[in-house]
């Protein structure tokens, strides 16, 4: 996919933060899978034992043209508690703590730039940025979840949603040309 980006987000059960970004134009699509743990193509049975280390989480693809990350980051603080470890909602376990994971060093600056801006909000603080260090695919019953069966659980409040698709109609002056 030539010109277009990717970075990782772990906001809690990947399901509703799947459906955050999927509801971003300039989002190319999203795919739900375990991050950053020590386990190799671990299944959901076994992340959810909390002893993976693996992150639910959402691998982005974006048109850098058409949505920055600054904009997508800016997304991801909306839909969570920045202040929680190991917990988003009445999920918990280390599978929910919140992180965002970068595949390049520019994307790395860039998140770090706004975890900077936005940690001097919150103490404590508790979300990870780190490279990605692996990713796998979840089941198929996983991807587009909340696409599937629209009533599924959310730990992402209607509000939160909706200040999501405000973000939309806002100009992104932090667009790559």
């Amino acid at each position: 996919m030539s010109g277009f980006k990717e970075i990782y987000f772990a906001g809690g059960c990947f399901w509703g933060t799947e459906k955050v970004f999927q509801s971003l134009h300039g989002v190319v699509s999203t795919t739900v899978g375990y991050a950053n743990g020590t386990v190799a193509s671990p299944s959901y049975e076994l992340v959810k034992t909390d002893t993976t280390g693996h992150r639910e989480t959402v691998k982005v693809i974006y048109d850098p043209k058409r949505i920055s990350l600054n904009k997508l980051l800016k997304a991801f603080f909306i839909c969570i508690d920045p202040t929680v470890s190991n917990r988003q909602g009445n999920d918990i376990g280390s599978q929910y703590q919140t992180g965002v994971y970068y595949t390049d060093e520019v994307s790395g600056k860039t998140a770090e730039k706004i975890f900077d801006e936005v940690r001097i909000n919150y103490d404590p603080f508790c979300v990870e940025l780190s490279p990605l260090s692996c990713f796998y695919d979840a089941e198929e019953y996983h991807q587009d979840y909340l696409i599937k069966n629209p009533g599924g659980y959310c730990h992402i409040t209607g509000e939160e949603y909706d200040r999501v698709l405000e973000l939309n109609d806002l100009p992104d002056p932090d667009l790559s040309v």
